[in-house]
């Protein structure tokens, strides 16, 4: 008889199922079914992965309660789900906490929900803060706020699936203002409300944030960066920023940089073409960063005006997802 190939494979799948124990198909779970041992020389194998992961928003949750008025996470949190359709109570991602930018003002958070979802598909959480509008309290009210809501997650993170020793901050335009006050203050305490262990971060990003406001008029701008009710004199609580230079001084993250200081590493984006913001605020801070010896890089998006597009687009997404992802 003359055998062939197929007709030897065959024999051998028919030998490995005669010499399995067989479960009926309709008894079996996934679990109790066995992996099939048929193999021929050149076939890859890679991990099936069963895990599915969508997101929730999580809406409204209350992490202080200041100025007679409720301050609210919007928490984007994954949900995984195994092959047998319970959900993974086990993976805990890093935690971004993104500080959505408004001129200091009421905020719009939903402005960034959708490309954020974005992002957390990279596997994060993402707790958007809510902190007090400059009209309800000036600096440094937003600064507090923030680092109120990252001692929430440090604590309650883990409901979300998150790691509290993995925390990023992140913040755009007047959010990544108050996102580099958090990070160049972490060692000085400086507007840390709440008692317990100094915070510490992995990463804090910067997305075209003011940095020396009595400053922003020396560069061209659609707008005046100094009158009481410009967003700058409003941070001040409503007062004229060049009459005020030792307090718009104290608003400025590089008062608070110096070679002893403990920061996180620092990613800062900008757009060369901000017509609100001016790129040299970035400059500046960056400078800074560089001179004390601090880990910071900077991306200049040429032709980026302030926030948009440019800053959504996949590759600049992987630069701050490699660049968290180095950090931890």
């Amino acid at each position: 008889m003359k055998f062939t190939m197929s007709t030897i494979l065959l024999a051998t799948v028919v030998s490995s199922y005669a010499n399995a124990d067989i479960i009926p198909a309709q008894q079996a779970s996934y679990d109790e079914f066995p992996n099939s041992t048929v193999h021929v020389e050149g076939i890859e194998e890679r991990k099936a992965h069963h895990t599915i992961r969508s997101f929730k928003l999580v809406n409204n949750v209350v992490y202080a309660h200041k100025s007679d008025m409720d301050l609210h996470l919007t928490i984007i949190k994954p949900v995984l789900k195994e092959s047998n359709g319970e959900e993974s109570k086990t993976t805990r991602f890093p935690i971004v906490i993104y500080v959505q930018g408004s001129a200091w003002f009421k905020q719009n958070m939903g402005n960034e929900v959708t490309q954020l979802s974005r992002f957390a598909d990279r596997g994060y959480i993402v707790a958007l803060v809510e902190y007090r509008p400059s009209t309800v309290a000036p600096f440094p009210a937003q600064v507090e706020d923030a680092k109120s809501a990252i001692r929430f997650m440090i604590e309650h993170g883990e409901e979300y699936y998150g790691d509290p020793e993995k925390l990023v901050v992140w913040g755009d335009s007047s959010g990544g203002h108050t996102a580099s006050m958090v990070g160049t203050t972490l060692d000085t305490r400086d507007f840390d409300t709440l008692e317990g262990e100094p915070i510490k971060l992995k990463a804090v990003i910067d997305y075209y944030g003011p940095t020396a406001i009595w400053k922003m008029n020396e560069e061209p701008s659609t707008y005046d960066h100094i009158q009481p009710n410009s967003p700058e004199g409003m941070l001040l609580g409503g007062k004229n920023v060049l009459n005020h230079i030792e307090a718009a001084k104290k608003t400025s993250p590089m008062t608070y940089i110096s070679p002893s200081e403990s920061m996180p590493p620092f990613l800062i984006v900008h757009g060369d073409k901000d017509r609100l913001v001016p790129f040299g605020q970035s400059v500046m801070l960056f400078d800074a960063l560089k001179k004390n010896q601090h880990d910071v890089r900077m991306i200049k998006l040429h032709g980026g005006d302030h926030g948009g597009a440019p800053y959504w687009q996949d590759d600049v997404l992987d630069i701050v997802d490699n660049f968290i992802k180095a950090t931890l």
